[in-house]
């Protein structure tokens, strides 16, 4: 099992737009094409602007094969277009728990 953590720096001012528009738009696509959602998340101490999305898998086959599915959707797309110009940056790890970690 993995859990992927996407990590989004959204432009100044610009936070609230890119949660709505994910919620509303890009949310319930990814909840039937990915893996288990586990979280989103934003920033309110330290570095602003910070958007979290946390994403479990059974293995990094697993999430090759959804997420190929959904870039072939047109549905992600579409979202894209609304999004990119609110994006400045993008960060993506895979996370592997440890033996005692209480999520496995």
């Amino acid at each position: 099992m993995i859990i992927e953590e996407r990590d989004y720096r959204i432009k100044p001012g610009k936070i609230q737009k890119f949660v709505e528009t994910y919620e509303e738009a890009e949310l319930p696509m990814q909840k039937e094409l990915l893996g288990e959602f586990l979280g989103y998340f934003t920033s309110e101490i330290g570095e602003l602007n910070h958007d979290v999305a946390l994403w479990r898998y059974e293995g990094l086959d697993d999430r090759l094969q959804r997420r190929e599915k959904m870039v072939a959707d047109e549905r992600w797309h579409r979202y894209l277009d609304m999004v990119v110009e609110l994006i400045d940056v993008q960060n993506t790890l895979i996370l592997r728990p440890t033996r005692f970690s209480p999520v496995q």
